[in-house]
């Protein structure tokens, strides 16, 4: 019989090779074939569980072949949420569990939302920020008209700085859509002391008539309200025209609607000309507009009163970004949020909407509704979709934040990763700090990782494409420890050639390299094939790299359980070499019964170790191994180099047999080695020579 070192050996070496004559055969393929074309048809667990075929496919994927009968345990594994730590799934000490549950998305990440908490949060903060940042606006723009206006020397001069113009404008009330240039010109040069002059003979002359209007209109509304009073309680006297009064009330209640639009109208343009004429007196122009020889623009005290008129006529920014009214509209739009549901509900929630348009800089009374509701249903993916005609990068922010179909319905949140992923990959970091650190340095390591993961969880919401990701090398530094993969030995070249892969493409660069967690980590991200994050279509319960793994973990057990048909040595060595980067400390080895036995044969220790107390038994695995080796696969290839030697010695052994000196490389007993192949003294001649 071949040696259990040469098979493994062989298998190993050819890693791939062997991964593709086992996914060439006949029943491989025709499960792996069934598994792709119906696991997208999928809807629910109990949609999963009731078709024999993927449920089984998947079980064996993940090492759970022996618990397929146990449906309503595993349900309740698959319903689990993997980011509560008191979950069901979380609570089992089996990790197996956990990493079926983490291959679907049946809970948690995949659930469609107006917006993720970490959107949410990020749109307070925008809010909060926008809300400053105009604030901080409004006090520059007074600093820099403090500055200038003693520069002014002509009325034109003034309106010809755009920036001085808007300040006077919104600190006077006037409409520049409404008002030409050369009106305000002519208002800038008149003297409000003479009768005569422009703003006089145009506009203050008009106050008289509109004012007398203005009276009559609310006289007109006063005895509107005292019909419409009487005609109501006419309605309940005995013998009333019911019909013919409220006739009469329906056509006072028309006419009180003019007179009040009339108010409406006739205020403004009073307070338009007041405007006028206060503008008038505030500037020191001749009728030329020019300024007489020595005298400024304004006097000290109308930069104060314009000064001051600015501020009033921005009192909605300033009352909008005091923190009393920013930690109300806050807590409004946190409870309103959770209660929209489509692009329509979103536009007819005051509370979300205008909130939400104020956080990107864009006031609701500007912007129609049927632009925003365009916007939300933009495809981001799409450079030719409305939301980037606009040429606007509010829009593009604003679509961003919330996660809508191009039919306004909710959709699952556009990130580079899921929440599971990045969940996943936090983990994976902090593991593979834990395994370089020595006991003494445990708790120390443990906490910093965990500050690092908590870094990368936030960061990875601002990620927008490939190229982002990869100018933050402390990120990509992160997720290649996660990988278990050595950052120093991995070029930013190197990983653009892999995140430019097709991972559908079987001949691509990612999936043609020797490790395959670089394409892992490919198929992690959600990313379009222009490097842009994207919403990846699902494949049912699960996305592309669930769905990858799933395959692919399939794919490994069968080569482990057909070799295991074989030589049982085998399996141990494959199913050691895979979980070798999972493994943290002496009690995940010792948890696992055949990682126990690979531990107990590599160093030729008895079976009846077993027995002893756990932490006796742990001392014996820090004693022969160093766990952070685990990280190193150089190392594992070495240790089962090792193991399958001695399988070989402890399975093909007889009595009778003087021990051979060979033996002392590995054991400290005595032990006959009758039977041993010559590949298994080759591989120690091998390992004695390279110790």
């Amino acid at each position: 019989m071949v040696s259990t070192y040469f098979s493994y050996n062989y298998i190993t070496r050819n890693l791939k090779q062997s991964l593709t004559r086992v996914e060439q055969q006949p029943d491989v393929a025709r499960e792996a074939a069934y598994y792709k074309a119906n696991i997208g048809k999928v809807k629910t667990v109990d949609d999963f569980m009731k078709d024999y075929r993927l449920y089984h496919y998947a079980m064996k994927a993940y090492g759970l072949e022996d618990m397929a009968y146990a449906k309503a345990f595993m349900k309740k594994v698959l319903e689990s949420d993997l980011s509560d730590s008191k979950s069901f799934v979380n609570k089992l000490v089996d990790k197996r569990y956990r990493e079926f549950a983490a291959a679907f998305s049946f809970h948690g990440s995949a659930t469609p939302v107006a917006q993720s908490e970490n959107q949410t949060d990020e749109m307070i903060g925008l809010y909060t920020a926008t809300k400053k940042h105009q604030v901080d606006a409004l006090a520059d723009d007074s600093t820099y008209y403090s500055a200038e206006i003693g520069n002014i020397s002509s009325a034109d001069q003034l309106l010809n700085n755009d920036r001085l113009r808007n300040y006077v404008y919104s600190a006077y009330g006037i409409d520049q859509t409404k008002w030409p240039r050369d009106t305000i010109s002519q208002v800038l040069r008149s003297n409000p002391s003479d009768p005569n002059s422009y703003v006089n003979t145009t506009f203050a002359s008009q106050l008289t008539g509109l004012n007398a209007q203005l009276a009559q209109a609310r006289s007109d509304v006063s005895a509107a309200n005292s019909k419409i009073s009487d005609y109501t309680a006419q309605l309940s006297q005995p013998g009333a025209n019911v019909t013919q009064l409220k006739v009469q009330i329906l056509v006072e209640q028309h006419h009180l609607e003019s007179y009040t639009n009339s108010i409406s109208s006739l205020s403004d343009q009073i307070a338009t000309i007041g405007g006028f004429v206060d503008l008038a007196g505030a500037f020191e122009f001749s009728p030329d507009g020019s300024l007489p020889p020595g005298v400024s623009a304004q006097t000290a005290a109308n930069v104060t009163i314009t000064k001051q008129r600015f501020d009033d006529s921005k009192a909605a920014v300033y009352s909008a970004a005091s923190p009393l009214n920013e930690a109300f509209a806050i807590r409004q739009f946190r409870t309103a949020i959770l209660k929209v549901n489509s692009v329509q509900a979103f536009v007819s929630t005051p509370n979300v909407y205008d909130f939400a348009l104020g956080a990107v800089g864009l006031d609701p009374k500007e912007v129609s509704q049927a632009t925003v509701k365009a916007v939300l249903e933009s495809d981001l993916s799409d450079p030719k979709s409305y939301v980037y005609t606009l040429k606007d990068d509010r829009y593009v922010e604003l679509a961003r934040a919330f996660n809508f179909d191009a039919k306004g319905n909710l959709t699952t949140p556009l990130v580079a990763q899921d929440s599971a992923e990045v969940l996943d990959i936090a983990r994976n970091y902090v593991i593979a700090a834990l395994k370089q650190a020595s006991p003494q340095q445990q708790k120390a390591v443990r906490e910093q990782a965990q500050k690092d993961a908590t870094s990368y969880q936030e960061a990875i919401a601002d990620i927008g494409s490939v190229s982002d990701l990869l100018a933050n090398r402390k990120m990509v530094d992160f997720i290649l420890v996660a990988k278990g993969l050595e950052p120093k030995k991995v070029s930013t070249e190197y990983l653009k050639k892999i995140f430019a892969s097709d991972l559908s493409n079987p001949k691509s660069f990612a999936n043609t390299q020797s490790d395959p967690r670089f394409a892992e980590i490919v198929a992690s991200f959600n990313f379009d094939n222009k490097g842009n994050v994207a919403r990846l279509p699902m494949m049912g319960p699960q996305k592309r790299d669930q769905f990858r793994e799933t395959q692919a973990n399939y794919l490994q057990q069968s080569l482990e359980q057909q070799q295991g048909d074989t030589n049982p040595g085998v399996r141990l060595a494959l199913y050691f070499q895979r979980k070798a980067g999972e493994i943290t400390s002496a009690y995940d080895i010792l948890a696992d019964k055949a990682l126990s036995e690979v531990f107990r044969t590599t160093f030729d220790l008895p079976d009846s170790m077993a027995a002893m107390p756990i932490d006796q038994q742990a001392k014996f695995v820090d004693r022969f191994m160093k766990i952070k080796d685990l990280s190193d696969p150089a190392k594992v290839a070495k240790l089962l180099n090792r193991f399958t030697a001695m399988y070989d010695i402890k399975n093909n052994q007889s009595t009778g047999q003087a021990q051979s000196p060979l033996l002392n490389l590995f054991q400290g007993s005595s032990s006959a080695i009758s039977g041993v192949s010559e590949s298994t003294f080759l591989a120690i001649a091998k390992l004695r020579a390279h110790p």
